[in-house]
């Protein structure tokens, strides 16, 4: 793994339950502002998708992007952790 690939990783990582952030984010978090692409490309080859949450990233214009499983099954993801951290902030 890349020295790259660990940062975007660890930035990934740092996106809290029930948020998103966008490709730009995960970019600048990794020290490499210009390379959203490449955050992109790396994501879409996550060895660990349900480790590595990548479902939590998104286009900067809110588009929810591609996904390992299906555009549908990151909708899915990301209303259902969405709707859990809702409930779990209640408790």
């Amino acid at each position: 793994m890349t020295p790259f690939a660990r940062r975007v990783y660890k930035a990934v990582l740092s996106i809290p339950f029930g948020q998103v952030r966008s490709y730009k984010w995960v970019a600048r978090k990794a020290g490499s502002p210009r390379a959203y692409r490449a955050v992109g490309s790396l994501l879409r080859r996550n060895p660990c998708p349900f480790m590595i949450p990548c479902h939590r990233v998104v286009k900067s214009d809110s588009d929810i992007g591609g996904y390992v499983f299906g555009r549908r099954f990151k909708k899915k993801i990301l209303d259902l952790e969405k709707r859990m951290s809702g409930f779990l902030k209640r408790e």
